[in-house]
């Protein structure tokens, strides 16, 4: 390597001509205008005056592993489940339930919503869906006066009035906590 040769940095895309040498170290300006300093071990020369037994002594092997060593990424962080999944919502209207309401009185048609709403979240708590939202409807308030006495039953949730914006005033959301010991 002498002054004036081309050279390329090896683990860089810098590439320039050789200004200074002093012992093991080169100083090169770039083809921006900067100058730096490598050691002669990081570069080579580019103009073709490398000649084979020069480059039979450059451990290429090791040079090409190094820069095909991949650095670890760094990992994502996965967000808790109950801010990226939309709760699971279960209609009690009973027309929703039953395909006509013809012939039955108001205490069956309790009856078949709680049913309903019981079985939906024992489901919701088996397969660890953290919130349930119920759409019960305005009316009287029978349907969620019972219903939270359903809700009190269990220990390992907790209930409230659901997104007034989305649901309005006849929906209470349950959340359900996962790990109770």
């Amino acid at each position: 390597m002498e002054i004036g040769d081309k050279v390329s940095v090896l683990d860089d895309a810098i590439s320039g001509v050789v200004t200074a040498l002093k012992g093991n170290e080169v100083t090169i300006i770039t083809n921006d205008g900067f100058e730096l300093d490598f050691f002669k071990n990081e570069l080579i020369v580019m103009d073709g005056s490398l000649s084979k037994r020069e480059l039979a002594q450059m451990d290429v092997s090791s040079i090409i592993s190094e820069k095909q060593h991949k650095k670890p990424g760094k990992t994502k962080r996965i967000k808790p489940k109950e801010r990226n999944l939309p709760p699971m919502e279960v209609d009690l209207h009973i027309n929703q339930l039953v395909p006509k309401t013809r012939g039955m009185d108001n205490y069956e048609m309790l009856t078949i919503q709680l049913d309903t709403a019981k079985r939906q979240l024992d489901f919701a708590i088996s397969k660890r869906i953290q919130k349930v939202v119920f759409i019960h409807g305005v009316g009287e308030g029978v349907l969620r006066t019972e219903l939270e006495y359903l809700f009190n039953r269990y220990d390992n949730l907790k209930f409230y009035d659901a997104d007034y914006q989305k649901y309005g005033r006849g929906a209470t959301e349950v959340y359900i906590y996962q790990n109770v010991k």
